[in-house]
């Protein structure tokens, strides 16, 4: 599943886990691929932004309610409230898909969402000499020995095959939903119609294409199936009726089973030098891939701003707080960041992310680029110089988070920084937090204090 519940924030993009979705109150879908409306169904009962392209797809397709669905006019600044302002961006990967420019006390968050970047994206009015804070980025293609020619040239070198085999029919494998404008061109270019689905051109036709598609059987030589059709055993029944080839559009590596499947580079995500010319324009103060598993933050260091990001405001619960400003003042210390890092700890968590340290070791030991250090914590999260967080030596065990571990600058040291459970001091919580309400009563104030004060006596002793 590709979805992020983003930290510090009330923001959910393509998460559709309510229950797992913590303290997120604004819920985005960036576009309507299977792989990011999982959990979301007819029965989603809040309110859900999105273009209005993919709002007609999210009312045909799943049958999400009319009245939680909320679209908004893509380039446009849209206000949610006190707490969130977001433009929506055109990302170039599908009908109706769009990157999210979040702004708010959080910062600045551009969330890319499935995006294939061109040049013409640095003449966005919203992006342009616009600090970048935080840069989710799709990182599907995040790789330097795995290039992509662009769409215009996949499109010229499908063009190729289907004029190598004059007399075959082709069928061509496409998703749901996107690849939409290779389909046209290619209409366009043999002068042919293009044969569909009933189910397809009811949805080419909500998308308003080109009228160069129709359901009639024989009314033209190329056709659209979905992609899982392009198998050996189907070339081989097709072959019986008529000589045919199967053109495969996609960037990532497939196994060809049929000498007639011809699979061509045509991808809708960006190619790895595309992603470095937009992080080197773009300049943002942290990268945090979007899918799983993918660590390319080294490739994309030498691009960062040397700002410092703004980081969320990670509150202590008040009662907590204010024993602790007392403690600091009577001692003439600063609190200890013990309290800040637990508040991390218990962060709303969304995806859960792999640790990129092993693939950090692979690819230092592959490429001989080495993942960089981050250390944004050391102003923001905690005073005492003497800490863990500040030194980087002290780790604990890894925890997965809402953000995967290492990527965001804010997230990474705090994350390695974390107390394990096994060593956290837990007199404090033992002594308070979990004591009845009725016991509690009884207590004074100066007996709340003395807990405190022990809690914190226990953590100077670890």
């Amino acid at each position: 599943m590709s979805g992020t519940v983003i930290p510090g924030t009330p923001i959910a993009v393509d998460f559709w886990s309510v229950r797992r979705a913590g303290g997120a109150r604004l819920f985005f879908l960036s576009h309507m691929h299977s792989d990011h409306t999982v959990g979301l169904s007819s029965t989603w009962s809040r309110p859900l932004y999105c273009s209005p392209l993919t709002a007609r797809l999210l009312r045909r397709r799943l049958q999400v309610p009319t009245r939680w669905i909320r679209p908004l006019e893509v380039g446009q600044s849209h206000a949610l409230g006190d707490e969130v302002t977001v433009t929506l961006l055109d990302s170039n990967h599908c009908p109706g898909s769009v990157m999210f420019l979040f702004e708010g006390a959080f910062g600045t968050i551009l969330y890319t969402g499935d995006f294939r970047y061109t040049s013409a994206m640095q003449g966005e009015p919203a992006l342009r000499g616009r600090r970048i804070d935080r840069l989710y980025l799709d990182n599907t293609h995040c790789h330097p020995h795995r290039p992509l020619p662009s769409r215009q040239h996949a499109t010229r070198q499908a063009a190729r095959v289907i004029r190598a085999h004059p007399r075959h029919q082709v069928v061509i494998g496409v998703y749901s939903l996107g690849k939409e404008t290779l389909l046209v061109d290619l209409a366009v270019e043999f002068g042919t119609w293009v044969v569909v689905s009933p189910w397809r051109l009811e949805q080419m036709r909500l998308l308003e294409l080109p009228d160069v598609f129709t359901d009639e059987e024989g009314a033209g030589w190329i056709r659209a199936v979905d992609v899982t059709e392009i198998r050996w055993d189907t070339l081989v029944s097709w072959n019986v009726l008529h000589p045919t080839i199967a053109i495969l559009p996609t960037g990532r590596p497939v196994k060809v089973t049929h000498p007639n499947i011809h699979p061509i580079p045509y991808s809708d995500h960006s190619s790895f030098s595309e992603l470095c010319e937009f992080v080197k324009w773009l300049k943002p103060c942290s990268v945090i891939p979007i899918v799983r598993g993918g660590a390319c933050q080294a490739y994309f260091q030498k691009y960062l701003s040397p700002d410092p990001q703004v980081l969320p405001d990670l509150k202590i619960p008040k009662p907590v707080q204010e024993s602790v400003q007392q403690q600091s003042k009577r001692k003439g210390q600063e609190p200890l960041c013990l309290l800040k890092r637990a508040t991390w700890h218990s962060a709303p968590r969304g995806v859960v992310y792999e640790s990129p340290e092993k693939y950090t070791e692979e690819s230092e030991a592959s490429t001989g680029v080495k993942a960089p250090q981050q250390n944004y914590c050391e102003s923001a999260f905690c005073s005492n110089k003497g800490c863990a967080c500040h030194t980087g030596k002290g780790k604990g065990k890894e925890e997965p988070s809402g953000e995967q571990p290492g990527v965001a600058q804010a997230a990474s040291t705090v994350s390695q920084a974390l107390v394990s459970d096994e060593h956290f001091p837990t007199g404090f919580a033992e002594q308070y937090l979990l004591t009845p309400l009725s016991v509690l009563k009884q207590n004074s104030s100066q007996k709340f204090d003395k807990l405190v004060e022990d809690f914190f006596r226990r953590g100077e002793a670890l």
